[in-house]
């Protein structure tokens, strides 16, 4: 069975930090193309990171891009997302996602007509206020 775990999420002040891990039982990461997504209250889910299969290509929206980094550690099968200078527009609940197909990556950064994922996590809540 399949399982993707988040933990990480919590309050934290606009400025501060959290690292978000998502790790994966029943699945290797290793070689799979990995989304980070969130989703905001009221707003559509998007795509927050990508990592493509190789782990050669990174994908960040425009909203994040300097502050947030996906990295993943296939020795504990698990992959991050840090975040960094934590915005209140940043609140949402965050999902990792993960698929062998490398079209997950394209999916995660925002290509339509490509599939989503087979795999995603239960969710973790990140709140920026102060």
């Amino acid at each position: 069975q399949v399982q993707l775990v988040e933990s990480g999420g919590g309050l934290v002040q606009p400025g501060g930090s959290l690292r978000l891990s998502c790790a994966a039982s029943g699945f290797t990461l290793d070689y799979s193309a990995i989304g980070w997504f969130r989703q905001a209250p009221g707003k559509e889910r998007e795509g927050v990171s990508c990592l493509s299969s190789s782990g050669l290509s990174t994908y960040y929206a425009d909203s994040v891009k300097g502050r947030f980094t996906i990295s993943r550690d296939n020795a504990k099968n698990t992959v991050y997302l840090q975040m960094n200078s934590l915005k209140p527009e940043d609140t949402a609940l965050y999902y990792c996602a993960a698929d062998h197909d490398p079209r997950t990556y394209f999916y995660c950064s925002g290509r339509e007509g490509t599939p989503g994922p087979n795999y995603w996590g239960q969710g973790a809540r990140v709140t920026v206020s102060s």
